[in-house]
């Protein structure tokens, strides 16, 4: 396919259409958004290199010049973004965009590189904090995205369950506290203190470290025990939950496309690019297209299928 934009598009439709690749097909935007794919794993891996001291120290320059140039680029693709969010049909408000969670990773992504400018510490520190740039892979993941859409949607679910799990911390360390300081008062002497045994022990984790020796104790540590079980539990899910519903609309999604293209009797070349783009946009798999496609073929046949006594569908005749 050729890239082509309309010969009379504005300059903000033509960055809008490099940038936002609503030509899912176009040649030139899907290598740009190769080229931010490989920055941001090269981002990631600078990162864990400059924590060796040796090659650090030996290649200082080096890195720096290349987290200039990383955040340069990053900042303006975050400016351009916000440029042409109003040709988004979905946005069409800046603002609204900013506020997005895709976008507020983006700004995240560049946040702390431009405090240093601001704020004297520790360089390598701060720089850490650039895996956050790992995060931008979600715009181009289905997959990431899909799961960045599970948590906007179930955010007051997580925030229910979280409540839960730190009544549950509070309550855990309390008896704690009270079972154990006396007879442990370095690892139980305050409620604080012994926060560190609940967490371990509600996270079904058990380091070991911390454990009670009295009677009451080792009973109320096997309660909170089984019930961090089903604690921790609890998160994975509201995430499997969400994930099915996501798949479960987004089949649903492309059904529909497939049923519309369908109504005429067959599917036309235009019909099958416009079905192309929103298996790509919705991150089903060929595979999940292709039975969907036969599923919807098979009932639009059956539709079709005329009872040789009355003339009507089987599927009316079949009812009567």
């Amino acid at each position: 396919m050729i890239d082509t934009t309309p010969s009379n598009a504005s300059l903000r439709a033509r960055v809008y259409w490099w940038l936002e690749r609503p030509d899912n097909d176009a040649k030139g935007p899907r290598l740009l958004d190769i080229a931010l794919i490989i920055l941001i794993i090269l981002n990631v891996t600078a990162v864990i290199l400059e924590t060796v001291d040796s090659l650090y120290f030996r290649w200082q320059q080096a890195f720096d010049i290349f987290e200039a140039i990383s955040l340069t680029i990053f900042v303006i693709e975050y400016l351009a973004r916000l440029w042409v969010a109003p040709e988004n049909p979905h946005i069409k408000s800046r603002f609204k965009w900013a506020t997005s969670p895709i976008a507020i990773i983006d700004l995240l992504a560049i946040l702390p590189a431009l405090l240093y400018l601001f704020i004297p510490i520790d360089l390598r520190i701060l720089r850490t904090f650039r895996m956050l740039r790992l995060l931008k892979l979600t715009r181009y993941s289905p997959a990431l995205g899909m799961l960045l859409a599970v948590f906007e949607e179930e955010s007051g679910a997580f925030f229910a369950g979280f409540f839960i799990l730190s009544l549950m911390l509070i309550f855990a360390a309390s008896g704690a506290w009270l079972a154990e300081h006396e007879a442990q008062p370095d690892a139980f002497g305050s409620i604080p203190a012994a926060m560190w045994w609940a967490v371990a022990t509600l996270t079904t984790v058990g380091y070991g470290d911390v454990t009670p020796i009295t009677v009451a104790g080792k009973i109320f540590g096997a309660i909170i025990t089984v019930v961090g079980i089903g604690m921790a539990a609890l998160p994975a899910g509201i995430i499997a939950s969400g994930l099915n519903e996501q798949i479960h609309r987004r089949r649903a999604s492309l059904e529909r496309e497939f049923r519309k293209a369908l109504e005429d009797g067959e599917i036309c070349d235009k019909e099958e690019e416009d079905i192309e783009a929103l298996r790509k946009e919705l991150g089903l798999s060929h595979t999940t297209a292709k039975h969907i496609r036969e599923i919807v073929h098979s009932e639009s046949q059956a539709k079709d299928q005329r009872c040789p006594h009355c003339g009507k569908s089987l599927i009316k005749c079949d009812d009567q």
